[in-house]
């Protein structure tokens, strides 16, 4: 017999949300967020270790990243968590990597972070400043760059890296109108 949730778009939780040390709360409300729009939530993997299992940490990671990636195959979408993670700007490396991977198997990405309302150059350039200091050049003379890394500014008008922002079907402040915007997505198709 199946059950509800079998029958639901299965939608893969992409975010750093599994290095908080609540992070059975943070997934449960998520996959509760997730059956609200009539999706079914799928919490990244442990890569099926018990507690007692002792493994080198190569070999647990391996079959973490499996696990992982077995989800993503199987996932419908995603919904993704971009907030910056242990810095001020830049997201969660892992999670970017999800997300390329779900854009190169096709499948629709949701995401989602606070500052969604803010262009990524200026959050950098509130973080480290600008340099040369607000393009002393003038207007049009070229791009500004980081004043901690003196790198260029990406200044394209949107919260994220434009090949995280650009696939994306929606770009939220919050994971609830990122699911909304995902289901919505999912049951037109």
């Amino acid at each position: 017999m199946a059950f509800l949730s079998d029958t639901l778009p299965r939608v893969y939780l992409a975010g750093p949300d599994i290095f908080y040390p609540d992070q059975d709360a943070r997934y449960a409300w998520l996959e509760a967020l997730c059956v609200k729009h009539g999706l079914r939530g799928i919490r990244p993997s442990d890569g099926g270790i018990h507690a007692d299992e002792h493994l080198a940490p190569d070999a647990r990671a391996s079959r973490i990243y499996q696990g992982n990636v077995a989800h993503l195959q199987s996932a419908d979408a995603l919904l993704v968590n971009l907030e910056p993670f242990r810095g001020a700007v830049e997201p969660d490396s892992g999670t970017v990597f999800e997300l390329g991977m779900a854009v190169a198997l096709g499948k629709p990405v949701a995401l989602y972070l606070e500052q969604a309302g803010e262009s990524l150059a200026d959050r950098i350039r509130a973080e480290w400043g600008a340099w040369p200091k607000d393009n002393d050049a003038g207007e049009g003379a070229g791009p500004a760059y980081d004043a901690r890394y003196r790198m260029m500014i990406e200044d394209f008008g949107l919260p994220l890296n434009l090949m995280l922002a650009v696939p994306a079907l929606c770009i939220e402040s919050s994971p609830e109108a990122a699911a909304a915007c995902l289901a919505a997505h999912l049951r037109r198709r």
